[in-house]
């Protein structure tokens, strides 16, 4: 089996250098995971997350929690992170796989663990199974990106590539563990995985003294259900809040059915928060803890992403700045003046997907503009549109010339143009500039910040459709803010 890798998902895989037929996959009700079995969740206790604590305490970063002088001026809110990116593999995921893989008997840490996960968990049980001696097999569906599965390689795991999407890598991982003997990890799920995730609570609350509130992201609840239920039985009094991506909200329909359910899961930047359904004794755990519930929207989890990078020098991935991206957003004005604490648990993002996130972070903040305006076609035309940009310290990006689709007369031309600008005054300078000079200009059109301007001066749905009831915050003239209307 080692070495195994998918060339689709309806062929074998490849071992050796050879393609196989895949053996046949059991039956559902065949593929059970004992220790997340739905009739009888198990709700993890105080004392299980003590024990974790002790028990890692020698192989797990005790990460640092510090106050963001910066985004606490810009939201007004006694900002601090708990910064989990900088555990050796990169997340929180680390705390529950090094407990679960020593709590293991000899005879389990003999014969070695399965798991399947498109990257953080995989990392983790690979890292901390080579520190421990233990065999780690992970199954990663094909959309896995490729540097956290040469990762997983260089740490020591015995990795699979199998699978279109995590449920049928789970399904391979759970028919590995029932045919080998190794024992299966759910990532998120696992009680030990649990008990492990939750002494970053423990750690939280002795470095930040009179905490007001914790905004944790969720995605499959493992993180939220260890470290709610150790900061809740320390201080009752501090108010948990967790944060999902409204394209995979799954624990916030649970909570309002009362009962793990199953939603749909699109494409999100926090790819790591994409879990349909939520892990069962997660949910058993963590909901008499959580007070409170938000989801919000991509373009603040790009935007977080940006502050992150220019304003705490944090690299972090889509995941891990969704609770940051929650205050940016406006969804939690009543933390205005209180000491909250945000985990920024994860920096496992692709080189590519930053970029992607940083310029759509820059649009979200006005700083990145697109407009069409049209010109003279005559000599002198483009480059008088190119003096007015200049003239007021615009930065031109990109620029397109339209002509034969064009309705008005046979001597002006289109310019599709992107620009970059200090921020969201600078834009409205030259807008206001490009207004005055030409009498068709389209401007920002179905941009983020564009859509924030109309609602500001216009109230419509968009903020509405964000759950956003307080402030957005993004960059301008003292990183002023756009105030919500009531």
């Amino acid at each position: 089996m080692p070495g195994e890798e998918a060339t689709s998902p309806s062929e074998g895989v490849i071992v050796n250098g050879h393609l196989e037929k895949s053996n046949s996959i059991p039956a559902e009700e065949d593929l059970f995971d004992p220790m997340c079995d739905p009739d009888n969740p198990i709700v993890v206790k105080f004392q299980d997350v003590s024990a974790a604590a002790y028990k890692i305490r020698n192989g797990i970063e005790r990460t640092p929690c510090t106050k963001s002088v910066q985004l606490s001026a810009l939201t007004g809110i006694d900002l601090h992170f708990k910064k989990e990116f900088l555990q050796q593999t990169g997340s929180f995921k680390e705390r529950g796989a090094r407990y679960t893989l020593m709590a293991l008997t000899k005879e389990q840490k003999q014969i070695g663990v399965v798991a399947a996960s498109a990257g953080n968990h995989a990392l983790a049980l690979s890292y901390h199974g080579n520190q421990l001696g233990i065999p780690v097999t992970v199954v990663m569906p094909i959309i896995a990106p490729l540097m956290k599965v040469n990762l997983c390689r260089q740490y020591g795991g015995n990795v699979i590539v199998k699978g279109a999407d995590i449920g049928v890598s789970r399904a391979h991982a759970l028919k590995i563990a029932k045919d080998s003997g190794m024992v299966y990890i759910n990532g998120y799920d696992h009680p030990h995985i649990l008990a492990g995730q939750g002494t970053m609570g423990l750690e939280i609350v002795e470095q930040v003294s009179d905490i007001d509130a914790v905004v944790i992201p969720i995605g499959g609840g493992g993180l939220i259900a260890g470290s709610a239920l150790a900061i809740k039985s320390l201080y009752p009094s501090v108010k948990v809040i967790g944060v999902e991506s409204e394209r995979c909200a799954g624990f916030t329909e649970s909570m309002k059915a009362g009962k793990v359910v199953t939603v749909g899961a699109q494409s999100t930047l926090a790819d790591g928060l994409a879990v349909p359904t939520v892990g069962v004794n997660a949910f058993a755990t963590a909901r008499n803890y959580i007070d409170q519930m938000v989801t919000v929207g991509e373009e603040f989890i790009a935007l977080a992403i940006l502050r992150l990078v220019e304003m705490e020098k944090a690299v972090v991935e889509g995941a891990g700045a969704t609770g940051l991206a929650a205050v940016l957003a406006g969804l939690l004005p009543e933390l205005k003046g209180k000491r909250v604490v945000i985990p920024l648990c994860g920096g496992n993002i692709d080189t590519t997907v930053l970029g992607r996130c940083i310029e759509r972070g820059l649009a979200a903040d006005g700083r990145l503009c697109r407009f069409v305006v049209t010109v003279s076609d005559r000599p002198g035309g483009i480059a008088e549109l190119c003096k007015i940009i200049a003239k007021l310290g615009v930065s031109l990006k990109d620029i397109f010339h339209e002509r034969a689709w064009l309705t008005s007369d046979i001597f002006s031309v289109q310019a599709k143009v992107v620009v970059e600008t200090r921020d969201w005054d600078h834009a409205m300078e030259l807008k206001q500039a490009l207004e005055q000079k030409y009498s068709r200009v389209i401007w920002g059109q179905n941009t983020m910040a564009e859509m924030l301007i109309q609602h500001v001066s216009s109230p419509g749905p968009l903020l509405q459709d964000l759950q956003a009831s307080g402030d957005v915050f993004f960059r301008g003239t003292l990183d002023k803010k756009l105030m919500k209307k009531s």
